[in-house]
């Protein structure tokens, strides 16, 4: 039997999961973001993804017991930025950073990373040491960048993960329809205040990629971490 254990909050990502029969397990990593972004020093967008994803995952991994004759489990971590002309937005702090963004945004279009870190459990996660292992190009006309791949050195990887990168175009609001949207709330609780799923749907003009990432979990990018790490998606299902 093999659980999936996801280190997140996100209704959006456990919904994800559920429409595709996953039944996770949710434990929150309670992860303090920039403290972690602050010990590795400038990272490119796709990389701060990645490395939150990573944290939130061993977080999670590191609080539960892992001995003899435990059934095997998978720890995921997610993470989703923002990359807009070069600059990186995670959550708004507050609805005038949320206006400011999307006057920012609009008519334009950004990059939304979502970095993904699979832990499997009982092995130890504190064992890992990572190095790239497979670089993807980005698909015609899209401003992502290369997507990176880490895996655990070593033949039997217990760790794998990746950033999956999908654009996304605004359309042009008017202020009123920025201010309408901050007023609902729903920005300041998204990475890029946005949604493709939600109320910000209708100002999403198309988007470039897998729009399950946009939405915080790229479910064709999951089954490739799980391939690696010889699981079948099937085998979730229940």
């Amino acid at each position: 039997m093999i659980r999936l254990i996801l280190a997140s909050a996100s209704p959006a990502r456990l919904e994800t999961l559920r429409r595709a029969g996953v039944e996770p397990e949710v434990v929150v990593s309670g992860v303090d973001e920039d403290a972690v972004l602050a010990q590795n020093g400038p990272l490119a967008p796709a990389d701060v993804a990645l490395r939150l994803a990573c944290a939130k995952a061993e977080a999670v991994a590191a609080k539960i017991a892992s001995g003899d004759g435990a059934p095997r489990r998978l720890v995921l971590g997610c993470d989703s930025v923002l990359e807009l002309e070069g600059q990186v937005h995670g959550k708004p702090a507050n609805a005038a950073e949320a206006a400011a963004r999307w006057r920012a945004m609009r008519g334009k279009s950004g990059v939304l990373h979502t970095g993904h870190w699979l832990i499997s459990l009982p092995s130890p996660p504190d064992r890992r040491t990572a190095r790239p292992s497979h670089v993807a190009a980005p698909p015609p006309h899209s401003a992502a960048p290369p997507q990176l791949r880490l895996t655990e050195a070593g033949a039997a990887a217990h760790a794998v993960g990746a950033t999956g990168s999908t654009t996304v175009y605004f359309g042009d609001l008017s202020d009123g329809e920025v201010d309408a949207y901050v007023a609902t709330g729903e920005p300041l609780h998204v990475a890029g205040a946005f949604t493709v799923d939600g109320l910000g749907g209708p100002f999403v003009e198309r988007i470039e990629g897998d729009h399950h990432n946009v939405v915080g979990l790229s479910l064709p990018l999951l089954r490739d971490l799980l391939a690696e790490l010889e699981i079948p998606w099937h085998a979730f299902w229940t």
